[in-house]
């Protein structure tokens, strides 16, 4: 018997060499007699029990051995005649009949690829493992004499295993597999678990009882065994275990036998088994759960849930957290619906699911929960079994099908839900409290990543009436601790949450409107401040719909009325953060928790209200419907109030109408009305075209707002949210009335041109409306005289005047265009940036209609400074003799190089600083000049009367008449420079609409001599880059200029003579120049180019004027005279610094002035005392010939002409260069050049003769030494 069990054992581990070698040679080399025969050890008595201990082991560490050094180990001699079975199955004697008693064949090399990591690869193997042996059975089973096969030896089927009914090569295969199993080779657990798999549910001979013994053999686990070889051994019993589970043979054996004793024996084993180690506790429910969907519900109740040991484990779950046991408690009992209380207190009894959240069963099944955090970063099995317990599908569909219908409804206080959906919501709540928030939040970091892991299961099924559940105030705030931290353990987690939240929002805008809500209101408004992130932006910005922004209207105005403040809740934050969240977050939560009774949220809600429009594209209608309940939000919150509880209904509008019970700020409601009037601006700049008369009113938002207005004031409840004076109220009254007439008349009037300007003063009164009720008093007179400007401009018949009002009609009264101008310009000190929208699409539409002296005013702002310049340039006065006279419209100042320098790029943009920090630091500048240097004053207003100084001192002392008790002159001047860039902004928009005016000009010299005078202590660098952008792109680039007989020639004369000199004069040096630093260095002179480049566009734009009115050559002598005064300066000084180039590019682009200076400027190059200047202007006489010089007729003919007309000067200019020659080279070369280039031209234009004569005999002695053969062969042809 002992040399028998060891002869097989000797032919199983020769058989595991062939299938670790991968082939035969090492199996043939040992049977040619070089493995020797050990009888001592054939021979020596051994009990079964002893080998049936040793065995496992022993056969294990030869199979590593194996593996390890790839040769084979000698066990044993055995008799030849089994030698030769062996022989036969091992090399595959293939069999031809079943009656002569030899098997099909089966290939043992398969088991090979059972291990490949390739999963196709096991997949094939394990086919063809199961096909072959099948086939090997079948033929087995139909022999009649099966011990001719297995002959004196079995394989070890001495061993009474159970598989008797095995073919050899199957009982070797079964062996093999489950040896298999607990190999950590590769992919071997998997492929081996499969041809199990396979095999047990194929073929019906091996039995499962067999199966539950071998595995118990094979894969015995002690204590003497190492860690690994006893883990091995512990996942092979559980990849077995799971072949056998899934093959469905236990399934099979129930039915064919109701009192099987298998089941409980499995489920034993696999309850045995997971109480090993904690690792196999989940695979091996995983194993349980595979088996009860195979199994009938009555084989769970009879047999599983009898199984010895499964009790005790339900019972001992919730003390020791065993999350495996509630899934497979969940499990049976959905499969079983019994009532039992066999699962201990994992479930209760009687089940249902609201039972099983409650409150109560959710706490006491906490810890069970928290301990699923081992298999991180996987998610347990039990979590989504939750899940789908917790949202059913239906309540998705049902919810979202209703949400957005019932949002946008008024609130009922009796609607009420179906029961169902009320349970599913508050066994929810109870979910997200018990578990998440009171169990997983406030403990480690594992279950925090946990707690969110959960909450993206939950994302796919979650309604979005759920939202404000699952993103509570813990949750938010945890959000917020981690995220205000880049090094917190869990950014990366929160971050990864963020971005599926937003995806899984979508286009669904009411999954983003409660997103949107609940972020904010537990974070009081400044998640993404705290954060650093543009979570809320991203999701406000994409909203797309009407019903949409509708929705997010809604939403905000409950959270406005809403008391109870998310903020005021207790945190806790040793519950809700992570130790790393601390660093760097402590201003930011501080700031949250000290503001939290204050009215931060409301403050973003108002905000963001008028940020929804931004980015909407919708028709006008759908956006006009927006805009409506955004204007009636901010109008209820921001203008009234109610004195009679919080609700009131307007029987007129059909509409009820709430406020908070406290009441509202008045910081509150101020921000309130600024966001109405960026409102009203946003909706005037995206009007585009006017609409049709009809459609006036349903589309006008200020009409809307008018209406809206008088109705609420007319309920007795309500009233402004502060009280006003009689005359304030008198003042809104007439405002109100002038708007409605207006807003008639501008629909009487269609698409003309007034109606523009009706709509425009519409939209100014209202802001006007608003800003009084912001500042009261303030702006009383500037309505006052607006309206008058409305009387004055469109009389209305149906509005009379009041007692006492001015007579519009006295000759005595002033211009309405010079009314409407100071009153605009008195607006704009204080002004806001709807404001000033306002007031520029006014003064757009009435532009064209200003006076001189409404221009005058304007452009006097921009020269006017608090303080004259320091240390004034007495040599400036020499540039001018009429500086008293106000036609001098470009009083050019010396540049003195280093005083505060401007830079030379040009502002292209039109915004302006906000005057919110204006406000915040203006004083009474006017007065603090008085005081400082009364004797201080301005030349330039030289020319204006006492009643124009005093409207300008008006605007100057609005800029500076709030908080006087801040001091300070660079307040006073940083309020200048901002009245300044807004005056500016009406220049432009003049120059835009009025580019062909001869008011042009006027504007010109005013920015012109603004921008040149030297800089004072207020000139501002934004000041000159404005001023030089608007004279750049709206004067010299602008595509018409100043035309008409209005255009004088003695004011453009004037103009270009001082552009002329001021081209010409160089920059004055400082004698501390050396000094300065480089910085100021390059400031004076980038200044200096700045102004010479200023000087010469001028002058081409002034000349393009003189040559559109073609005045005759008679009137333009005192043009001439300046350009030779010019050119006088440049031969004859070193100071002018006048360009040659520039006069070049007079000559190239107005040919007329060089043809009449040629003569002049052929005398002065003769007469020239610098060679330089003399050459110079030698491209000056070559540029006028080039002008004349075209190829039609009438042109050559013109030419000649003057050629012939000014020969004798040109002989006389050629004998003073080949006789004044320079020593430089390059100059000798130049003038020989131009020599040549006048005697081709002579000799082109068949002048040689006259040029003979007019040659003087040392002129023409010259010409032969000097020029040569050119000059000999123009000779020649003379004489012929």
């Amino acid at each position: 018997m002992g040399s028998k069990k060891r002869s097989s054992t000797s032919m199983e581990a020769a058989a595991d060499a062939v299938f670790d070698d991968g082939g035969f040679s090492n199996l043939k080399k040992s049977k040619k007699g070089k493995i020797k025969q050990e009888t001592a050890e054939a021979s020596a008595p051994s009990s079964s029990t002893a080998t049936t201990a040793v065995k496992p082991m022993e056969r294990q560490k030869k199979r590593k051995a194996l593996d390890k050094v790839r040769r084979l180990h000698t066990e044993e001699t055995k008799p030849k005649e089994p030698k030769t079975m062996e022989v036969q199955l091992t090399t595959e004697v293939p069999a031809s009949s079943s009656t002569s008693g030899i098997l099909p064949e089966f290939h043992v090399a398969v088991f090979k690829d059972l291990a490949s990591g390739d999963g196709s690869v096991r997949e094939a193997a394990a086919e063809a493992l199961a096909m072959e042996l099948v086939a090997v059975q079948r033929a087995y089973d139909g022999l009649e004499n099966k011990e001719l096969v297995e002959g004196g030896v079995k394989m070890e089927a001495e061993k009474d295993d159970g598989l008797n009914d095995c073919a050899p090569s199957l009982r070797y295969a079964v062996r093999r597999l489950i040896r298999g199993v607990s190999s950590s080779r590769e992919c071997a657990r998997q492929g081996f678990a499969l041809g199990l798999t396979i095999l047990v549910s194929t073929i019906p001979s091996i039995k499962v009882k067999s199966l539950l013994k071998l595995i118990v053999d094979f894969l015995e686990v002690s204590s003497s065994m190492k860690g690994q070889e006893q883990r091995d051994h512990l996942l092979g019993r559980l990849f077995a275990y799971g072949a056998i589970a899934r093959s469905g043979r236990l399934a099979e054996e129930w039915v064919s036998d109701r009192n099987t004793p298998l089941i409980k024996e499995f489920t034993s084993l696999l309850i045995a088994l997971a109480s090993k180690k904690r690792y196999l506790q989940e695979p091996v429910v995983s194993v349980i759960v595979d088996l009860i969907e195979k199994l009938h519900s009555e084989a769970l109740l009879n047999h599983m849930l009898e199984a010895p040991g499964l009790n005790e484990w339900f019972e001992g779950a919730i003390q020791v957290g065993n999350p495996d046991a509630l899934l497979l408690a969940l499990k049976m009992r959905e499969k079983t619906l019994i009532e039992s209380s066999s699962f201990g207190n994992l479930l209760p009894v009687p089940f249902s699911p609201n039972k099983l959240f409650s409150a109560d069963h959710l706490s006491s099944l906490a810890n069970c929960l928290k301990e699923s955090t081992f298999c991180q970063p996987r998610v347990h099995n039990v979590w989504p079994v939750l899940v789908n317990m917790l949202l059913p599908d239906r309540v998705l569909q049902a919810e979202d099908a209703i949400s957005v219908s019932n949002s946008l409804k008024r609130p009922k206080k009796n609607r009420k839900s179906s029961s169902s959906d009320e349970e599913i919501a508050k066994n929810f709540q109870c979910f997200c409290e018990v578990i998440i928030e009171g169990s997983l939040l406030p403990s480690s970091h594992d279950r925090k990543h946990l707690a969110f892991d959960v909450l993206l299961l939950l994302l796919p099924k979650l309604p979005a009436s759920f939202i404000p559940i699952s993103l509570s105030y813990k949750i938010v705030q945890c959000m917020i601790d981690v995220l205000s931290t880049k090094d917190s353990w869990l950014y990366k987690v929160l971050q990864h949450f963020l971005k599926t939240l937003t995806d899984w929002v979508g286009d669904d805008d009411v999954r983003r409107v409660s997103v949107i809500v609940a972020l904010q209101k537990h974070s009081n408004g400044k998640f993404d401040c705290i954060t650093r992130t543009k979570t809320v932006k991203d999701l406000m910005s994409d909203f797309r719909t009407e019903s949409g922004c509708m929705l997010f209207i809604q939403n905000l105005l409950n959270m406005f009325l809403d008391e109870k403040h998310a903020t005021e809740e207790p945190s806790d934050q040793s519950q809700t953060t992570d130790d790393n969240s601390e660093i760097g977050s402590v201003e930011d939560k501080d700031s949250v928790g000290t503001m939290g009774n204050s009215d931060f949220l409301k403050t973003w809600i108002v905000e963001s209200l008028p940020s929804i429009l931004k980015n909407l594209k919708l028709d006008p209608e759908a956006k006009f419907r927006v805009q409506k309940g955004i204007l009636k939000f901010l109008a209820v919150q921001g203008l009234f109030t109610a004195s009679l509880g919080s609700e009131v209904t307007s029987l007129e509008l059909q509409e009820t109408f709430r406020w908070p019970k406290a009441a509202t700020s008045s910081a509150l409601c101020r921000i309130c009305i600024e966001q109405l009037q960026l409102l009203f601006a946003n909706s005037q700049k995206g009007e585009g075209p006017r609409p049709l008369p009809n459609c006036v009113e349903q589309i006008d938002l200020g009409s809307y707002f008018m209406r809206f207005l008088s109705t609420l004031c007319s309920i007795p409840s309500v009233s402004y949210f502060r009280p006003l004076e009689t005359g304030e109220e008198n003042t809104l009254k007439k405002l109100q009335a002038m708007e409605t007439s207006l807003a008639k008349e501008e629909r009487n009037c269609g698409l003309s041109g007034d109606a523009n300007r009706l709509h425009a003063l519409r939209y100014l009164l209202i802001q006007l409306l608003l800003q009084m009720l912001l500042r009261p008093k303030e702006y009383l007179e500037a309505v006052s005289e607006l309206i008058i400007c409305c009387k004055k401009a469109f009389p209305v018949a149906d509005l009379l005047d009041s007692p006492g009002e001015e007579d519009l009609d006295d000759d005595g009264a002033p211009a309405v265009m010079d009314v409407l101008v100071d009153t605009l310009l008195s607006l704009l000190p204080q002004s806001s940036a709807p404001m000033r929208t306002a007031i520029e699409q006014v003064f757009k539409y009435f532009c064209g209609d200003i006076t001189d002296d409404g221009l005058l005013r304007m452009l006097r702002v921009i020269r006017k400074n608090l303080k004259p310049a320091r240390h004034q340039d007495a040599d400036s006065d020499d540039i001018f003799d009429d500086e008293e006279d106000d036609e001098d419209f470009l009083n050019i100042e010396e540049d003195e190089g280093i005083d505060k320098a401007e830079t030379g790029e040009t502002g292209d943009s039109d915004e302006q600083p906000d005057d919110s920090e204006a406000d915040s630091e203006a004083v009474d500048a006017f007065e603090a000049v008085g005081k400082e240097s009364p004797e201080a004053s301005d030349d330039s207003d030289g020319g204006m009367d006492d009643d124009a100084m005093f409207r300008m001192d008006t605007y100057l002392t609005q800029i500076f008449k709030e908080r006087k008790n801040l001091a300070g002159g660079d307040t006073a001047h940083h309020q200048l420079m901002l009245f300044k860039l807004r005056v500016l902004s009406l220049l432009e928009i003049y120059l835009h609409e009025n580019p062909g005016k001869p008011q042009v000009l006027l504007v010109y010299s005013n920015l012109a001599r603004a921008f040149i005078e030297p800089p004072s202590a207020e000139s501002s660098e934004q000041l000159g880059q404005r001023v030089w952008g608007i004279l750049q792109k709206k004067i010299f680039k602008a595509k018409d200029y100043p035309k008409g007989e209005d255009v004088q020639l003695s004011t453009l004369e004037s103009l270009l003579q001082k552009n002329l000199k001021l081209a010409s004069k160089p920059i004055k040096r400082k004698k501390s120049a050396t000094n300065l630093s480089k910085k100021k260095q390059s400031a004076s002179w980038n200044r200096h180019k700045m102004m010479t480049s200023l000087a010469q566009s001028s002058t081409f734009w002034i000349l393009k004027i003189v040559e559109a009115r073609n005045f005759p050559e008679s009137e333009l002598q005192r043009v001439f005279d300046i350009f030779q005064g010019v050119l006088v300066e440049y031969f004859n000084s070193k100071k002018s610094q006048i360009k040659s180039g520039f006069l070049k590019e007079i000559f190239r682009r107005r040919p007329w002035v060089g043809h009449h200076l040629f003569g002049f400027l052929l005398e002065k190059c003769g007469t020239s005392k610098s060679d330089f200047r003399r050459v110079e202007a030698l491209d000056l006489v070559s540029e006028i010939l080039k002008s004349l010089g075209s190829t039609d007729g009438s042109s050559q003919e013109a030419l000649k002409n003057i050629m012939k007309s000014h020969l004798e000067k040109l002989c006389r200019l050629i004998e003073q260069l080949l006789t004044n020659i320079s020593e430089k080279q390059s100059r000798q070369a130049e003038a020989r050049k131009f020599c040549s280039r006048i005697l081709q031209m002579i000799t082109t234009l068949k002048l040689t003769k006259s040029f003979f004569k007019n040659l003087s005999p040392d002129a023409h002695a010259k010409c032969e030494s000097q020029l040569g053969a050119q000059f000999i062969k123009m000779k020649t042809v003379a004489h012929e």
